[in-house]
């Protein structure tokens, strides 16, 4: 339920910690966005124990979210989706649009295929419940910082479910043979949508993992993917990856 407490002067909020960091190494930056007044703030009090983040504001809409982002520049910005106004999903899509260098996380209570698949599409580098754990949260801040995407176990199932139930024919390409992916690049995309890091997909097919990152930037060439998030839904649907193994 959205919280009235708000008021236009603090729907946007710019932490005094903003400018904190030290000369071992900087810490990722972080804004909370979230409607209700009790979850937001347990959100910045939590994402603020996490070593090597700090968070450096809050907002209560998506449009304030927006402002925070082009005034403070995060590393990472943490939405929700269901905000009066502008929600999270059109807050995501104007981030990813108008500041590329932040990377969306979205923390919801929401898990059906049109809200996960609506945030992917609109930019989001990571998908988290709010029943994920600190821990969860701590990993998906620092993953999307370096780039790369984490995405609930659960939400994980449904996307695959969902890719499933509208694939066509597996692994049918519709551009040149140039744009045809080579059996190897076919392994390591299977791999990608597995949620493997291309260190443990260099593990399992015994290379090194600079020959895992030219493989990989070779698919996101032929699939016109910008991320490890589009290479996992292009796998899902053009049957790369297999089915769902459980409900």
């Amino acid at each position: 339920m959205s919280s009235d407490g708000a008021s236009a002067s603090d729907s946007a909020v710019a932490s005094d910690s903003a400018v904190a960091s030290d000369s071992a190494g900087e810490p990722v930056t972080v804004i909370v966005a979230d409607d209700q007044s009790a979850v937001r703030e347990a959100l910045v009090l939590l994402v603020g124990t996490l070593r090597g983040v700090v968070v450096v504001g809050e907002a209560a809409d998506g449009d304030a979210a927006v402002e925070l982002v082009s005034a403070v520049k995060p590393q990472v910005a943490l939405m929700d989706l269901n905000m009066p106004g502008t929600d999270g999903i059109a807050a995501t899509r104007r981030i990813a649009s108008d500041h590329p260098d932040t990377r969306v996380v979205v923390l919801t209570t929401y898990a059906d295929d049109e809200s996960i698949i609506g945030a992917l599409q609109a930019g989001a580098l990571g998908y988290l419940t709010k029943d994920a754990t600190r821990a969860e949260i701590g990993r998906a801040v620092l993953a999307a910082a370096a780039g790369q995407a984490i995405l609930d176990p659960g939400v994980q199932r449904r996307l695959i479910s969902a890719a499933s139930r509208g694939a066509g024919d597996p692994a049918v390409s519709s551009g040149t043979d140039e744009d045809e992916l080579s059996p190897r690049e076919a392994d390591v995309l299977r791999l990608i949508a597995a949620g493997r890091s291309n260190r443990e997909i260099a593990r399992e097919l015994f290379v090194s993992e600079a020959t895992v990152k030219t493989h990989v930037n070779r698919i996101f060439a032929k699939t016109g993917s910008r991320d490890r998030v589009q290479a996992m839904r292009y796998a899902l649907s053009h049957g790369y990856a297999p089915p769902p193994s459980g409900p």
